[in-house]
């Protein structure tokens, strides 16, 4: 009879844990910001809820919304990524590589021109409204930015204090992990 009982247990237990990997894996899952990049969006050690959908569906975040991004934008990505960087299996596995995961605002698509003048970001010849930023921008550039098919242009609202896409490159479609749906800041 115990034993009856505590297959079921196990069962329903191992049930339990595939059914929340699957959803790690492919729909929704918490991050920690970590850094300032972000400020005053978001705070160091913010926790924010990431829908993975977009990431899933392959399909293109919207301009100025926030994503995790996979910052090694040098490899390709694979499902075994996927797999190894939920929280479950994070745990048993170490990060070879430090921090990878930013998170960062998108500010271009696919075919957007982006120019970087009098403290501003142009986009495709129209200044942006960017009332989101902690400060003026210090960073200017001669260079134009075409952000190419598949992939997008991010930064982080603290213009003068992010390491973004001016510094890693533009983001290929599969290195943005999810766009922040919803963030619980406790330390306000």
């Amino acid at each position: 009879m115990k034993w009856k009982e505590i297959w079921d247990w196990t069962k329903a237990l191992g049930f339990s844990l595939v059914v929340a990997m699957v959803i790690t894996i492919f729909v929704f899952q918490p991050f920690k910001v970590e850094g300032h990049s972000m400020d005053p969006t978001l705070h160091d050690q913010e926790r924010i809820y990431v829908s993975k959908l977009n990431h899933t569906f392959s399909t293109l975040p919207d301009y100025g919304d926030i994503v995790i991004i996979d910052s090694r934008v040098e490899r390709k990505r694979t499902f075994k990524d996927d797999l190894t960087e939920t929280p479950f299996i994070s745990l048993f596995a170490s990060d070879e590589s430090g921090h990878m995961f930013y998170v960062k605002r998108v500010i271009g698509r696919p075919g957007d021109v982006l120019e970087f003048k009098n403290n501003q970001v142009i986009r495709n010849g129209v200044a942006l409204d960017e009332p989101y930023i902690k400060e003026t921008m210090a960073f200017v550039s001669e260079k134009k930015w075409i952000v190419p098919e598949n992939s997008v242009f991010v930064m982080g609202d603290n213009r003068n204090n992010s390491k973004d896409s001016r510094d890693i490159g533009f983001i290929p479609l599969d290195h943005v992990i999810g766009k922040k749906v919803m963030d619980f800041d406790f330390s306000k």
